[in-house]
C-alpha cells in the first residue's frame, strides 16, 4: 500500500452450474493465487458460487441453501489471506431471493450488497428469479453469520489505507440511467468492483471496456470488472470472462474475452482521492431523497507493492501513433485560433515574433502563419525578426532564415551586438564575464526590440516560451518571458518537438519540411554564450537545466497530480527503467534532475506570477489566472527535507 497503490485483481474461476461444492474450491483457489500474487482487493464474478446460469434451479431450496453453506466455508477457507474478497452469491432474506455481493474479511462477511437493476431476458440474473434489492441497508442473518449489513448503499473502508475505500455494484446496475456507483463516489468510494455474469456478443467487450473508461473517468474513481466464464451454462449463451481494472478513464490492465486471465494491477487511490479534491462536485452532500451509506471496516497488513501497472514517461505525448497526431493537431489548433482570435479582437493586421531558429520560436511562427490564414491576412503581415547576439550560430540563424521564408513571413534582422555592448559601457559590465548579466541582456534587448517593433508596426509580440520553461523558471525576467501574447505557454517541451514533427510530416512543402526537420535535431540552447570555435553550440539548455522529458515527467507528476516527491521519484525509477520506450536513467540522475526541479518550481513563481495572457491546451497550466494559484515566497523546506531523505 506504499503511495497510495491497492493490488486489485479480477478474477473469472472455473464454474460448474449448480456445482456449489466445487465452485467454492474453485474460487477459493482463485483468491488464494491472487492474494500470493500480491492482490489486495479480488473481484469475482456475479453469483460465482452457483453459477449465474442455474435459471429456474435458483427455485431450489436445495441450490441455495448448499449455496449459503458454501459461503460460510468459503468464509473460513479465506480467513488468513490478507484481502478483501467480493464473491457473488444467491441470498434469500424475508422470502425473497436476491442476486448479491459477499464481501469477505478475516473470515466473515462485511457486507452484503444486493443488485438493483435486473435484466428480463431470461439470461442470468433475470427478474424471472430475483428482486431488486433495497436501498438502505439493514442487518441480516446470513450463511450462520449474525447482523451482518444488507443493502445497496454499503462501503468497504480499509482502516490501514484511508484512501481505499471500496464499493460493490452487480451486473446491469452499471447500465442503469443512474447507477449505484454515482451513489458509492459521492459517498466516498475510490474503487467500484462490478461483480457481472453477461453474455458475450459481438461488441459486448468494446463497450465493455468503454463503460469501464467512462464511469472510471467520470466519476473520478478505480473501477474493477470481473465476468463470467469457463463453466457456465451455453444453451442459449457464451460467457467469456472479461475481466479488467480502470482507473480514471484508463484502463491499466484486461483479460480479453476468451483469454486465460485475471486482470490485475495496482489501482492509485491516493491519486484518486487528491483527483477528487481538485472536483469538488464529486463531493456533493446526498441529496434528501439519497439513503445514507453504511460504512464497514476491514484491515490490510501494511506492505510494500510492486509496481506492474503502466507508468507513462511521456504523460504529455500519447504513444500510439494516430492518437499522437490528433493531439498534435489539436494543440495546434487551439494555439491558433487563440492567437486569431486576439488579433481579431484588437484589429491587428502584424504579428512580431523573434525566430531564433530553436522549436519555441519555430512552433509560435508556424501558429502565427495558420492564424493569419484563418483571418485571411497576409502572410507577409508576419515579422519574423532573427537578433544575431554573442552566441549566435550559422546553422540556427539559417534555420530561422529558411523557415521565415518558406512561410511567406517577412524577414527583418537586427544585430543586437552593438547595443549590447554599449548597454554592458553604459553600466559597467565586463564584456569577457559570462554571467547572469552578460546573458539576460541579450534577452532583454531582444524583447525590446520586438516590443517597439510591434508599436511601429501596430501588431503583437508573439511569445515563445513553452510551458515546460515557466515551470523551470528557465527565462530571463521581462526578457524572453514577457510578450503580448504567449501561444506557447501551456505547451510542455516534450509535446512542442512533437508538434513540430507533426507539422513536418503533414504539410506539403518540401523545403517547409526539410527545416523543420533540421531544427529539430539542433540541441536546445538559448545560444547566449559564445560558439565554440568550430562554430557550433557551445550552451545546452538540457546540459544546465536537466532533461526536458524528466522535467515534463516531474511537472505532470509533482503539479498535475499532487504526488510527493518521493513517490514521482519512484515512479520515475519505472518509468526510465529502459523498458518503456525512454532513455534511460539511473536513480542517482533521476534524483538529481527532480531537485533542481523541485527547487526551481517553487521559488520561480514571481516570474510565472506576471505572466501575458496565453491559451490553456491540457490539464496542466502555469497561468496565474487560474492555471497555477501559488504565493511567489512559499517555503522550498518541505520538498527539500523530502528529497533529503530519498538522498539518505
Amino acid at each position: 500500500m506504499r503511495d497510495g497503490f491497492i493490488s486489485v485483481a479480477a478474477v473469472t474461476p472455473h464454474v460448474r452450474v449448480a456445482d456449489v461444492a466445487f465452485n467454492v474450491a474453485s474460487v477459493a483457489k482463485a483468491v488464494e493465487h491472487a492474494v500470493t500474487g500480491g492482490a489486495r482487493v479480488v473481484v469475482l464474478p456475479e453469483l460465482c458460487l452457483t453459477g449465474a446460469t442455474c435459471g429456474d434451479l435458483f427455485w431450489q431450496d436445495a441450490l441455495l441453501s448448499s449455496a449459503e453453506s458454501g459461503l460460510a466455508e468459503l468464509a473460513v477457507r479465506t480467513e488468513d489471506l490478507d484481502a478483501l474478497v467480493l464473491v457473488g452469491a444467491p441470498v434469500r432474506v424475508g422470502g425473497r431471493l436476491y442476486d448479491c455481493c459477499v464481501a469477505l474479511s478475516a473470515g466473515r462477511p462485511l457486507g452484503v450488497v444486493p443488485r438493483r437493476t435486473l435484466s428480463a431476458d431470461g439470461s442470468a440474473a433475470s427478474s424471472r428469479h430475483f428482486s431488486p434489492g433495497p436501498v438502505a441497508p439493514t442487518l441480516i442473518d446470513v450463511a450462520g453469520f449474525i447482523d451482518v449489513p444488507f443493502g445497496t448503499n454499503q462501503l468497504f473502508a480499509c482502516d490501514s489505507a484511508p484512501d481505499l475505500v471500496v464499493a460493490a455494484e452487480l451486473g446491469e446496475d452499471s447500465l442503469a440511467p443512474c447507477p449505484p456507483s454515482v451513489f458509492h463516489v459521492r459517498a466516498g468510494a475510490t474503487l467500484v468492483c462490478n461483480l457481472s455474469a453477461t453474455p458475450e456478443l459481438v461488441g459486448a467487450a468494446e463497450r465493455r471496456s468503454a463503460a469501464a473508461r467512462d464511469l472510471s473517468g467520470r466519476l473520478c474513481c478505480a473501477y474493477a470488472l470481473a465476468d463470467a466464464g469457463w463453466g457456465e451454462s451455453t444453451t442459449d449463451y457464451v460467457f467469456a470472462g472479461h475481466d479488467l481494472v480502470a482507473e480514471l478513464g484508463e484502463v491499466l490492465d484486461e483479460a480479453r474475452p476468451f483469454s486465460p486471465g485475471p486482470a490485475v494491477s495496482e489501482v492509485d487511490v491516493a491519486r484518486v482521492a487528491s483527483e477528487r479534491r481538485r472536483r469538488p462536485s464529486l463531493g456533493l452532500a446526498p441529496t434528501p431523497d439519497e439513503a445514507e451509506h453504511l460504512v464497514s471496516y476491514f484491515s490490510l497488513e501494511p506492505s510494500a507493492t510492486e509496481l506492474t501497472r503502466p507508468v507513462d514517461p511521456m504523460p504529455f505525448v500519447p504513444a500510439d501513433r494516430q492518437a499522437r497526431a490528433d493531439r498534435c493537431e489539436l494543440v495546434f489548433s487551439i494555439q491558433a485560433q487563440a492567437l486569431a482570435q486576439r488579433m481579431a479582437h484588437i484589429r491587428a493586421r502584424r504579428a512580431v515574433i523573434g525566430v531564433s531558429g530553436g522549436l519555441d520560436s519555430t512552433l509560435a511562427l508556424l501558429v502565427c502563419q495558420r492564424a493569419f490564414d484563418l483571418l485571411g491576412l497576409p502572410r507577409d503581415g508576419i515579422l519574423a525578426i532573427t537578433m544575431p547576439g554573442f552566441g549566435t550560430t550559422r546553422r540556427t540563424k539559417g534555420n530561422a532564415e529558411r523557415l521565415s521564408e518558406a512561410l511567406g513571413a517577412t524577414l527583418l534582422e537586427v544585430d543586437i551586438t552593438a547595443a549590447v555592448r554599449q548597454h554592458f559601457a553604459d553600466i559597467g559590465q565586463d564584456e569577457d564575464e559570462h554571467d547572469a548579466t552578460y546573458e539576460n541582456a541579450q534577452a532583454r534587448e531582444r524583447t525590446q526590440i520586438l516590443m517597439d517593433v510591434a508599436n511601429m508596426e501596430g501588431g503583437l509580440v508573439v511569445g515563445t516560451g513553452d510551458l515546460s520553461e515557466l515551470a523551470l523558471g528557465w527565462a530571463t525576467y521581462n526578457g524572453d518571458h514577457m510578450s503580448m501574447y504567449g501561444v506557447n505557454a501551456s505547451v510542455p517541451k516534450t509535446l512542442v518537438r512533437h508538434v513540430v514533427r507533426h507539422v513536418a510530416e503533414t504539410c506539403d512543402d518540401v523545403a517547409l519540411s526539410a527545416v523543420l526537420l533540421d531544427i529539430l535535431d539542433t540541441p536546445v540552447s538559448p545560444e547566449l554564450l559564445p560558439a565554440q570555435a568550430d562554430g557550433t553550440i557551445a550552451q545546452r539548455t538540457e546540459d544546465l537545466v536537466g532533461p526536458y522529458e524528466l522535467h515534463d515527467f516531474f511537472l505532470f507528476n509533482l503539479v498535475r497530480c499532487g504526488f510527493t516527491p518521493a513517490k514521482t521519484y519512484r515512479l520515475a525509477q519505472v518509468a526510465f527503467d529502459g523498458e518503456h520506450g525512454a532513455n534511460p536513467y539511473d536513480e542517482e540522475t533521476i534524483l538529481r534532475w527532480l531537485k533542481v526541479f523541485c527547487r526551481r518550481f517553487v521559488t520561480q513563481q514571481f516570474k510565472r506570477s506576471c505572466s501575458p495572457d496565453g491559451p490553456a491546451v491540457g490539464t496542466v497550466g502555469v497561468s496565474p489566472r487560474g492555471g497555477l494559484v501559488m504565493p511567489s515566497d512559499a517555503s522550498t523546506a518541505l520538498w527539500e527535507t523530502s528529497l533529503q531523505t530519498l538522498e539518505e
